[in-house]
């Protein structure tokens, strides 16, 4: 699925309009939660938030944060 959106001002701030298209595709409603990650190439991805993902996105963070010195030498 490919959809051009277009950046709106909503209030002091800019956000977008998902089309019907798109929520059915994320199986998401009004109230639901989406997390934007940082993706490869300058791009973000976005994806509802399921059962456990916020614990595991804290496991990972701790993990980073623990190992950053180890993470950092293994990137080189």
């Amino acid at each position: 699925m490919m959809l051009e959106l277009k950046l709106r001002k909503i209030g002091n701030s800019l956000g977008i309009v998902l089309p019907k298209e798109a929520l059915a595709h994320l199986k998401v409603e009004e109230g639901d939660t989406l997390t934007l990650t940082e993706g490869t190439e300058n791009s973000v991805r976005l994806t509802p938030n399921s059962e456990g993902f916020d614990r595991q996105m804290a496991v990972v963070q701790d993990l980073m944060k623990r190992y950053r010195n180890t993470l950092r030498e293994l990137a080189k």
